[in-house]
Protein backbone atom coordinates (compact mmCIF):
# COMPACT_ATOMS: atom_id res chain seq x y z
CA UNK A 1 0.00 0.00 0.00
CA UNK A 2 2.51 2.59 -1.12
CA UNK A 3 -0.25 5.59 -1.58
CA UNK A 4 -3.62 4.81 -2.00
CA UNK A 5 -4.87 2.11 -4.61
CA UNK A 6 -8.04 0.57 -2.35
CA UNK A 7 -11.07 -0.55 -3.96
CA UNK A 8 -13.16 0.72 -6.78
CA UNK A 9 -10.58 -2.27 -9.02
CA UNK A 10 -12.91 -2.13 -11.79
CA UNK A 11 -11.67 1.51 -12.49
CA UNK A 12 -7.89 0.70 -11.86
CA UNK A 13 -5.40 0.73 -14.73
CA UNK A 14 -8.36 2.57 -16.51
CA UNK A 15 -7.91 5.79 -18.49
CA UNK A 16 -10.07 8.82 -18.46
CA UNK A 17 -9.89 11.48 -21.11
CA UNK A 18 -10.73 14.65 -19.26
CA UNK A 19 -10.69 18.14 -21.27
CA UNK A 20 -13.72 20.48 -22.50
CA UNK A 21 -14.12 23.90 -21.70
CA UNK A 22 -13.44 27.69 -22.54
CA UNK A 23 -10.29 28.76 -23.89
CA UNK A 24 -9.12 30.95 -21.00
CA UNK A 25 -5.68 31.21 -22.67
CA UNK A 26 -6.26 30.13 -25.90
CA UNK A 27 -5.18 26.96 -27.28
CA UNK A 28 -5.40 24.69 -24.34
CA UNK A 29 -2.17 22.24 -23.44
CA UNK A 30 -2.70 18.96 -23.37
CA UNK A 31 -0.82 17.08 -20.27
CA UNK A 32 -0.73 13.70 -19.17
CA UNK A 33 -1.23 13.13 -15.19
CA UNK A 34 -1.18 9.51 -13.92
CA UNK A 35 -1.97 8.83 -10.03
CA UNK A 36 -2.85 6.39 -7.62
CA UNK A 37 -6.93 5.86 -7.60
CA UNK A 38 -8.02 5.62 -3.91
CA UNK A 39 -11.30 7.98 -3.52
CA UNK A 40 -10.19 10.09 -1.26
CA UNK A 41 -6.81 10.68 -3.10
CA UNK A 42 -8.41 11.84 -6.27
CA UNK A 43 -11.09 13.68 -5.72
CA UNK A 44 -8.87 17.51 -6.14
CA UNK A 45 -8.26 16.09 -9.45
CA UNK A 46 -11.76 14.47 -10.25
CA UNK A 47 -13.15 17.92 -9.00
CA UNK A 48 -10.84 20.21 -11.17
CA UNK A 49 -11.91 18.48 -14.49
CA UNK A 50 -15.33 18.11 -14.25
CA UNK A 51 -16.38 21.40 -12.65
CA UNK A 52 -13.49 23.21 -15.65
CA UNK A 53 -10.76 24.21 -13.30
CA UNK A 54 -8.22 22.99 -15.73
CA UNK A 55 -10.16 24.24 -18.79
CA UNK A 56 -9.78 27.62 -16.89
CA UNK A 57 -6.28 27.32 -16.54
CA UNK A 58 -5.81 26.87 -20.24
CA UNK A 59 -4.86 22.84 -20.11
CA UNK A 60 -6.55 20.21 -21.87
CA UNK A 61 -5.36 17.13 -18.68
CA UNK A 62 -5.63 13.52 -19.30
CA UNK A 63 -6.34 11.98 -16.05
CA UNK A 64 -4.48 8.33 -15.49
CA UNK A 65 -5.75 6.00 -13.03
CA UNK A 66 -3.24 3.38 -12.42
CA UNK A 67 -2.88 0.57 -9.19
CA UNK A 68 -1.21 2.52 -6.93
CA UNK A 69 1.71 5.43 -6.32
CA UNK A 70 4.29 3.10 -7.64
CA UNK A 71 2.95 2.69 -10.94
CA UNK A 72 1.90 6.54 -11.61
CA UNK A 73 5.82 7.01 -10.68
CA UNK A 74 7.23 4.00 -13.16
CA UNK A 75 5.09 6.02 -15.74
CA UNK A 76 6.07 9.34 -14.97
CA UNK A 77 10.34 8.21 -14.31
CA UNK A 78 9.54 6.16 -18.22
CA UNK A 79 8.11 9.40 -20.01
CA UNK A 80 4.41 8.22 -20.33
CA UNK A 81 2.98 11.00 -18.53
CA UNK A 82 3.90 14.60 -17.71
CA UNK A 83 3.30 13.96 -13.83
CA UNK A 84 2.32 12.01 -11.41
CA UNK A 85 0.15 12.43 -8.08
CA UNK A 86 1.07 10.13 -5.10
CA UNK A 87 1.72 10.05 -1.87
CA UNK A 88 4.57 11.44 -0.05
CA UNK A 89 5.89 8.40 1.19
CA UNK A 90 6.27 6.63 -2.91
CA UNK A 91 7.48 9.61 -4.17
CA UNK A 92 10.30 9.62 -0.89
CA UNK A 93 10.99 5.79 -2.04
CA UNK A 94 11.50 6.52 -5.42
CA UNK A 95 13.62 9.65 -4.83
CA UNK A 96 15.56 7.34 -2.78
CA UNK A 97 16.07 5.08 -5.54
CA UNK A 98 17.04 7.73 -8.04
CA UNK A 99 14.32 8.72 -9.47
CA UNK A 100 14.86 12.09 -11.13
CA UNK A 101 11.29 13.63 -9.74
CA UNK A 102 10.43 16.68 -7.86
CA UNK A 103 7.50 17.35 -6.03
CA UNK A 104 5.71 21.14 -6.47
CA UNK A 105 2.49 21.02 -5.11
CA UNK A 106 0.19 19.26 -2.79
CA UNK A 107 -3.24 18.13 -2.44
CA UNK A 108 -3.85 15.89 0.58
CA UNK A 109 -2.56 17.19 4.63
CA UNK A 110 -2.95 13.63 6.36
CA UNK A 111 -2.79 9.67 5.08
CA UNK A 112 -5.53 8.12 5.01
CA UNK A 113 -5.02 5.54 7.63
CA UNK A 114 -6.94 4.91 11.09
CA UNK A 115 -5.50 2.59 13.85
CA UNK A 116 -9.11 0.91 14.31
CA UNK A 117 -9.68 -1.79 17.04
CA UNK A 118 -11.68 -4.89 16.43
CA UNK A 119 -15.31 -5.38 18.17
CA UNK A 120 -13.81 -8.24 19.84
CA UNK A 121 -11.05 -6.38 21.39
CA UNK A 122 -12.98 -3.15 22.40
CA UNK A 123 -12.97 -4.20 25.58
CA UNK A 124 -9.48 -4.47 26.63
CA UNK A 125 -7.47 -2.64 23.64
CA UNK A 126 -8.43 1.36 25.22
CA UNK A 127 -5.18 3.29 25.26
CA UNK A 128 -1.92 3.05 22.43
CA UNK A 129 -0.41 1.58 25.73
CA UNK A 130 -2.92 -1.71 25.19
CA UNK A 131 -1.55 -2.98 22.58
CA UNK A 132 1.47 -4.61 23.94
CA UNK A 133 1.30 -8.36 23.54
CA UNK A 134 -1.93 -7.82 21.11
CA UNK A 135 -1.49 -8.36 17.48
CA UNK A 136 -2.04 -5.42 14.84
CA UNK A 137 -2.61 -5.92 11.40
CA UNK A 138 -1.14 -3.98 8.61
CA UNK A 139 -0.55 -4.39 4.94
CA UNK A 140 2.83 -5.23 5.01
CA UNK A 141 6.31 -4.69 6.83
CA UNK A 142 7.55 -1.45 5.70
CA UNK A 143 4.76 -0.19 3.75
CA UNK A 144 3.02 3.44 4.61
CA UNK A 145 1.33 2.31 7.47
CA UNK A 146 3.55 0.38 9.10
CA UNK A 147 6.14 3.35 8.92
CA UNK A 148 3.18 5.45 10.12
CA UNK A 149 2.13 2.98 12.86
CA UNK A 150 5.76 2.82 14.32
CA UNK A 151 6.09 6.44 14.18
CA UNK A 152 2.77 6.83 16.32
CA UNK A 153 3.96 4.63 19.01
CA UNK A 154 7.81 6.03 19.15
CA UNK A 155 5.85 9.49 19.76
CA UNK A 156 3.52 7.81 22.89
CA UNK A 157 6.41 6.34 24.20
CA UNK A 158 5.17 2.25 23.19
CA UNK A 159 7.94 -0.31 22.41
CA UNK A 160 6.92 -1.56 19.41
CA UNK A 161 9.09 -5.13 20.09
CA UNK A 162 6.43 -5.56 22.07
CA UNK A 163 3.28 -5.72 19.46
CA UNK A 164 2.75 -8.41 17.07
CA UNK A 165 2.37 -7.61 13.42
CA UNK A 166 0.14 -9.11 10.89
CA UNK A 167 1.14 -8.43 7.48
CA UNK A 168 -2.49 -9.17 5.66
CA UNK A 169 -2.51 -6.79 2.27
CA UNK A 170 -4.52 -3.53 1.66
CA UNK A 171 -7.95 -5.21 2.78
CA UNK A 172 -7.96 -5.84 6.92
CA UNK A 173 -11.28 -5.51 7.55
CA UNK A 174 -12.31 -9.21 7.66
CA UNK A 175 -9.54 -10.00 9.52
CA UNK A 176 -10.38 -7.35 11.82
CA UNK A 177 -14.63 -7.85 12.03
CA UNK A 178 -13.98 -11.85 12.92
CA UNK A 179 -11.23 -10.93 15.08
CA UNK A 180 -8.22 -12.42 13.51
CA UNK A 181 -6.48 -9.21 14.73
CA UNK A 182 -7.03 -7.17 17.48
CA UNK A 183 -6.25 -3.66 15.81
CA UNK A 184 -5.14 -2.62 12.35
CA UNK A 185 -4.35 0.36 10.00
CA UNK A 186 -7.27 0.77 7.59
CA UNK A 187 -8.93 3.14 5.60
CA UNK A 188 -12.50 4.42 4.71
CA UNK A 189 -14.81 2.73 4.02
CA UNK A 190 -13.82 0.01 6.56
CA UNK A 191 -13.21 2.12 9.48
CA UNK A 192 -17.17 2.72 8.89
CA UNK A 193 -17.97 -0.33 8.50
CA UNK A 194 -16.25 -1.57 11.81
CA UNK A 195 -17.65 1.32 13.74
CA UNK A 196 -20.76 0.24 12.60
CA UNK A 197 -20.23 -3.40 13.57
CA UNK A 198 -18.95 -2.60 17.68
CA UNK A 199 -15.25 -1.92 16.81
CA UNK A 200 -13.53 1.07 18.11
CA UNK A 201 -10.67 3.44 16.98
CA UNK A 202 -7.69 4.48 18.72
CA UNK A 203 -6.23 7.15 16.32
CA UNK A 204 -7.96 8.55 13.44
CA UNK A 205 -5.32 10.28 11.07
CA UNK A 206 -7.86 11.49 8.89
CA UNK A 207 -8.42 13.40 11.14
CA UNK A 208 -6.52 17.16 11.81
CA UNK A 209 -6.79 17.42 15.29
CA UNK A 210 -5.82 13.75 16.31
CA UNK A 211 -2.90 14.10 13.92
CA UNK A 212 -1.96 17.32 15.32
CA UNK A 213 -2.47 15.72 19.02
CA UNK A 214 -0.37 12.45 18.20
CA UNK A 215 2.28 13.63 15.85
CA UNK A 216 2.44 17.28 16.02
CA UNK A 217 1.11 18.59 13.34
CA UNK A 218 -0.30 17.56 9.82
CA UNK A 219 1.46 14.76 7.61
CA UNK A 220 2.11 15.14 4.02
CA UNK A 221 0.74 13.51 2.00
CA UNK A 222 -0.41 13.38 -1.99
CA UNK A 223 1.38 15.73 -3.87
CA UNK A 224 2.16 16.08 -7.49
CA UNK A 225 5.63 15.03 -8.89
CA UNK A 226 7.45 16.47 -12.54
CA UNK A 227 10.57 15.03 -13.98
CA UNK A 228 13.13 17.12 -12.70
CA UNK A 229 14.82 18.16 -15.79
CA UNK A 230 12.04 19.36 -17.37
CA UNK A 231 10.89 21.58 -14.33
CA UNK A 232 11.94 25.30 -15.75
CA UNK A 233 10.65 24.17 -19.56
CA UNK A 234 7.24 23.45 -17.47
CA UNK A 235 6.81 26.33 -14.68
CA UNK A 236 4.43 28.08 -16.49
CA UNK A 237 2.00 24.98 -16.94
CA UNK A 238 2.67 24.08 -13.50
CA UNK A 239 1.65 27.05 -11.94
CA UNK A 240 -1.55 26.51 -13.76
CA UNK A 241 -2.13 23.06 -13.09
CA UNK A 242 -1.52 24.35 -8.90
CA UNK A 243 -3.97 26.87 -9.88
CA UNK A 244 -6.45 24.30 -11.11
CA UNK A 245 -6.24 22.13 -7.82
CA UNK A 246 -6.09 24.69 -5.46
CA UNK A 247 -9.74 25.81 -6.95
CA UNK A 248 -10.99 22.53 -6.47
CA UNK A 249 -9.71 22.35 -2.94
CA UNK A 250 -11.70 25.44 -2.51
CA UNK A 251 -14.62 23.38 -4.24
CA UNK A 252 -14.29 20.31 -1.75
CA UNK A 253 -14.02 23.08 1.49
CA UNK A 254 -17.29 24.86 0.69
CA UNK A 255 -19.55 22.24 -0.90
CA UNK A 256 -21.43 20.05 0.40
CA UNK A 257 -20.88 16.41 0.74
CA UNK A 258 -23.41 15.46 -1.35
CA UNK A 259 -22.53 17.62 -4.11
CA UNK A 260 -19.02 16.49 -4.28
CA UNK A 261 -20.00 12.66 -4.87
CA UNK A 262 -22.26 13.63 -7.82
CA UNK A 263 -19.53 14.79 -9.59
CA UNK A 264 -17.25 11.87 -9.44
CA UNK A 265 -17.88 9.60 -12.19
CA UNK A 266 -19.84 6.49 -12.04
CA UNK A 267 -17.42 4.09 -11.96
CA UNK A 268 -15.97 5.55 -8.69
CA UNK A 269 -19.09 4.73 -7.00
CA UNK A 270 -20.08 1.32 -8.65
CA UNK A 271 -20.90 -1.81 -6.01
CA UNK A 272 -20.21 1.17 -3.35
CA UNK A 273 -22.82 3.06 -1.14
CA UNK A 274 -23.40 6.43 -2.25
CA UNK A 275 -24.77 7.78 0.95
CA UNK A 276 -21.85 6.11 3.11
CA UNK A 277 -19.46 8.00 0.68
CA UNK A 278 -21.08 11.78 0.96
CA UNK A 279 -20.41 11.19 5.00
CA UNK A 280 -17.48 10.09 4.09
CA UNK A 281 -16.53 13.23 2.15
CA UNK A 282 -18.68 15.47 4.47
CA UNK A 283 -17.01 13.90 7.56
CA UNK A 284 -13.37 14.58 6.49
CA UNK A 285 -13.23 16.84 3.71
CA UNK A 286 -11.93 19.57 6.06
CA UNK A 287 -9.09 17.81 7.60
CA UNK A 288 -7.80 15.68 4.73
CA UNK A 289 -7.50 18.52 1.95
CA UNK A 290 -5.59 21.90 2.84
CA UNK A 291 -6.92 25.14 1.49
CA UNK A 292 -3.36 25.90 -1.29
CA UNK A 293 -1.30 23.71 -2.91
CA UNK A 294 1.68 24.93 -1.30
CA UNK A 295 4.26 22.66 0.10
CA UNK A 296 4.58 22.28 4.00
CA UNK A 297 8.27 20.95 4.36
CA UNK A 298 7.40 20.71 8.32
CA UNK A 299 4.83 18.22 7.39
CA UNK A 300 6.93 16.79 5.28
CA UNK A 301 9.77 16.21 7.47
CA UNK A 302 7.33 13.86 9.71
CA UNK A 303 6.78 11.66 6.92
CA UNK A 304 10.55 11.61 6.35
CA UNK A 305 10.97 11.01 10.26
CA UNK A 306 8.38 7.98 10.31
CA UNK A 307 9.95 6.71 7.42
CA UNK A 308 13.70 6.55 9.15
CA UNK A 309 12.27 5.07 12.18
CA UNK A 310 10.72 2.32 9.70
CA UNK A 311 14.38 1.78 8.49
CA UNK A 312 13.38 2.89 5.01
CA UNK A 313 15.06 5.88 4.35
CA UNK A 314 18.80 6.50 5.70
CA UNK A 315 19.53 9.21 7.88
CA UNK A 316 21.38 11.35 5.11
CA UNK A 317 19.11 11.71 2.65
CA UNK A 318 18.94 14.74 0.71
CA UNK A 319 15.26 14.90 0.97
CA UNK A 320 14.81 18.18 0.66
CA UNK A 321 15.75 18.20 -3.04
CA UNK A 322 12.81 16.30 -3.76
CA UNK A 323 11.13 19.69 -3.65
CA UNK A 324 10.38 22.51 -5.59
CA UNK A 325 8.95 25.25 -3.92
CA UNK A 326 9.86 28.22 -5.82
CA UNK A 327 7.07 26.92 -8.56
CA UNK A 328 4.19 28.43 -5.87
CA UNK A 329 6.29 31.01 -4.34
CA UNK A 330 4.69 33.97 -3.49
CA UNK A 331 1.05 31.99 -4.84
CA UNK A 332 -2.34 33.45 -3.22
CA UNK A 333 -3.57 30.80 -0.68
Amino acid sequence: MDCCGLDRRRFLGGVVGLAAGGLAFGKKRRIRLAFCSQTLCILPYVMAEKRGMFADQGLSVELIYTRGGGAALQALVGGAVDYAATSLDAQLQAFKNGAPIQRFAASGRLPLFALAVAPKARDRIRSLADLAGQTVGISALGNADHALLLYLLARAGVDATRIRFATLGPNLFEALRVGHVDAGMVQEPALSLLLERGGGVLVNFMDLEETRRYLGGSYAFMGVAVRGDEADDRLDEMRRLAGALQAALEFIHTASGKLIVATLPSELIAGGDRKQLEAIVERYRQSIYPRSTRLDLEAAARVVEAQQLAGLLPENLPWRELFLPKVLEGAAG
